[in-house]
């Protein structure tokens, strides 16, 4: 009796541990959601179609959207800009799904009410600078090297994160005093080439400039034929530079042949907190006229016609010089400064 009452004990315990151990195996990981999740929507009133979405959530890595109109994207940083083409005043339900690590979800719709105008110029290219670390390298290559190309300027062009990086959906750009290849200052240059180019239309970049004596920012453009036709002849058109030395006076110039170096086509403007607040900066290109303005005040407007080489193909440039023949005397007491840029759009 004993042996049995034994081996009926401990079948019972082997049963009760076996159940135990199932149990426990296929309860599989927790999923913790998301929590808090807010969505906002930016529509633009110039009848393009697009809508700047925003969504935050506590604990989201990733935020999936459903436009309404059988679009999706996926955004890691909660940021995407969407165009909506149908013509009319149309209202659409958008959902955002919130993925936490976990692969907990949690959603929520919002309804985004859109007027597209017929023949309104619509968002071709962008960079929201949306993801941190590198510029993107499919929108974003570098010059690199020192002298400024003709321009005496004192700074040495790198590709390092310490002078071009994406932090917090802003790309700085920062022109650093520190000894580099025999330079005294290091930067960035970004640029577009053979990567995006247009012909015709408005870029708006917006952004904020450094301050300090000699720094010297752009925001450009120059003709893609460049490697076989040569500055001038291949075209620029400065939308914005500044002088560190004339703080908040924003130039805008263009060069073509006969209008080189300081003889360029073009004017100023003078503005308020340059270096201490966003501004946007705009041109505006067709055929005939090239327009020039900042937060959407024309400061310049120039005649183009077919002899002039601003009818072909521009890529975009960044990059914060120091020194040279435009940025002139550099402050001694200049350690550090960076132009921000929140955003670069192209609309034809």
């Amino acid at each position: 009796m004993n042996y049995v009452k034994n081996s009926t004990v401990l079948l019972l315990m082997f049963l009760v541990f076996s159940s135990c151990k199932k149990s426990s195996s296929s309860s599989g990981p927790s999923q913790t959601a998301p929590t808090d999740l807010v969505v906002t929507a930016n529509v633009s009133t110039n009848g393009s179609g697009n809508v700047t979405f925003t969504a935050t959530a506590n604990n989201a890595v990733n935020f999936g959207y459903e436009f309404g109109d059988g679009g999706i994207a996926s955004a890691p940083t909660g940021s995407t800009t969407y165009k909506y083409t149908l013509v009319g005043n149309n209202t659409y339900t958008v959902t955002v799904t919130a993925t936490s690590s976990s692969g907990g979800t949690l959603k929520k719709s919002i309804q985004v009410t859109v007027n597209v105008v017929a023949g309104t110029p619509g968002l071709v290219w962008s960079d929201e600078f949306n993801v941190d670390g590198a510029p993107d390298p499919t929108k974003w290559g570098y010059d690199l090297g020192a002298g400024g190309w003709g321009n005496n300027e004192a700074q040495y062009y790198t590709s390092r994160p310490e002078n071009a990086v994406v932090i917090n959906g802003v790309l700085k750009i920062t022109l650093k005093k520190e000894s580099y290849s025999g330079s005294n200052y290091t930067s960035a240059r970004l640029l577009t080439k053979d990567k995006f180019s247009f012909k015709y239309g408005k870029i708006e970049i917006r952004a904020k400039l450094p301050s300090g004596g000699g720094t010297w920012p752009a925001i450009w453009t120059l003709g893609s034929n460049i490697n076989t036709t040569p500055w001038p002849a291949c075209g620029e058109m400065d939308i914005m530079e500044h002088k560190g030395n004339e703080l908040n006076k924003i130039y805008g110039t263009l060069h073509h042949p006969g209008h080189s170096g300081g003889n360029g086509d073009g004017s100023t403007l003078v503005i308020s907190n340059a270096s201490t607040e966003f501004h946007n900066y705009i041109l505006e290109w067709s055929a005939s006229t090239i327009k020039l303005s900042v937060d959407s005040q024309v400061f310049f407007t120039f005649a183009n016609n077919a002899s002039l080489p601003f009818n072909q193909n521009f890529f975009v440039i960044l990059n914060v010089a120091m020194g040279g023949t435009f940025g002139g005397a550099i402050d001694p007491a200049f350690t550090s400064g960076t132009m921000e840029v929140d955003y670069v759009r192209v609309y034809q």
